[in-house]
């Protein structure tokens, strides 16, 4: 590991002289490439210095407890060099963390995907409840959010609701809210105060470039049509909705919220592109399914993750066993404590499987 260490520390300062250079600088795409391979490196120089500065107050304390000191002098020293031995230990778990592969992904905006399941209204306004928890979280972190595609219904929910998150680190943050999302509450639509169950589905999707997805262009059919709203009332006079199917998957994508043909083409197929990408990931992860079941979950839509029960006041996620007592908040976009526990948890299956 410290082999490995000294080398990134070696490449961070020729980066650091490098991405100073004018000659460098001139050029910029080589500029942007250098300087986010010095930022994803700066952590673990950062912590590797730190390491080695702890390792010197160890050294030297031991060095110092070899010669004749007066008792006070002594347990000071000594008091120092416990806490050194444990502040290091911790430094080197740190790195081990640092030092995990990467998800390529993970500096991604994010495209959400939305769909009420089993519970018909219930689940289309669940649906929407999402769609805000999802909108304050991206809020508190000043990411910004961007509507793809919608299909309301009548009393406020949506059938299905498509957005971006734009903010660097949001798939990091986000990936693992993929999956089934089951809510237990008293509907607002039922009058006999009896409880209900419904599922919404959440679909995590990072952006993908054009040069990272490549779409034949005859490889799609694209058809458009007039905008309809909740109810399926006509709310445009032209046909600005468009409809893009990828042939040899059969994969579809609608938007129709933008007055702009162009714009909804446009934002169809950054739906398309990562839907793709899903798809081939899909592909590759049935190839590693034993790897992956070291994981927090395996993104599959299918797989019940959380549990929001309303007359108890408490949210479950079932993949790590984590219930918290504050429902309101963690619907008003307060994910932190779930997502960070997540993180921790897929970290720890990730070196479990890294020390076999």
């Amino acid at each position: 590991m410290f082999e490995k260490l000294a080398f990134i520390e070696e490449r961070y300062d020729e980066l650091s002289k490098k991405i100073s250079d004018p000659e460098i600088i001139a050029d910029q795409e080589q500029w942007r490439k250098l300087c986010k391979e010095h930022a994803d490196i700066t952590p673990i120089v950062n912590k590797y210095r730190e390491y080695k500065k702890v390792s010197e107050t160890i050294t030297e304390a031991r060095q110092l407890l070899d010669e004749q000191l007066d008792k006070d002098f002594r347990d000071m020293v000594e008091l120092e060099l416990q806490e050194s031995k444990e502040k290091i230990e911790k430094i080197k778990d740190e790195l081990k963390i640092l030092l995990l592969p990467k998800d390529p992904n993970d500096d991604k905006n994010v495209i959400m995907e939305i769909r009420g399941g089993a519970g018909g209204e219930e689940a289309a306004l669940f649906a929407a409840d999402l769609m805000r928890m999802y909108s304050r979280y991206a809020e508190r972190k000043r990411w910004g959010i961007e509507i793809l595609s919608s299909n309301p219904t009548d009393i406020g929910g949506f059938k299905e609701i498509c957005f971006m998150i734009e903010g660097r680190g949001a798939y990091s943050r986000l990936k693992f809210e993929s999956g089934v999302h089951r809510v237990q509450r008293i509907p607002t639509t039922e009058s006999g105060g009896r409880i209900h169950t419904s599922t919404v589905t959440v679909a995590v999707l990072p952006e993908m470039e054009e040069v990272e997805v490549e779409i034949n262009p005859n490889d799609l059919r694209i058809d458009v049509f007039r905008a309809s709203g909740p109810g399926g009332q006509c709310v445009n006079t032209t046909d600005s909705a468009v409809r893009i199917t990828h042939l040899p998957t059969g994969l579809v994508v609608s938007c129709q919220d933008e007055k702009s043909q162009h714009k909804n083409k446009e934002k169809a197929m950054k739906i398309l592109r990562s839907r793709l990408y899903e798809l081939m990931q899909q592909q590759q992860h049935q190839e590693i399914a034993q790897a992956r079941k070291s994981q927090v979950g395996t993104g599959d839509r299918s797989e019940r993750i959380r549990t929001y029960n309303f007359p108890q006041g408490r949210v479950t996620d079932h993949r790590i066993g984590l219930t918290l007592h504050k429902i309101e908040s963690i619907l008003d976009g307060d994910l932190d404590e779930i997502i960070d526990a997540l993180i921790t948890n897929d970290q720890s299956e990730k070196l479990k499987q890294a020390a076999m």
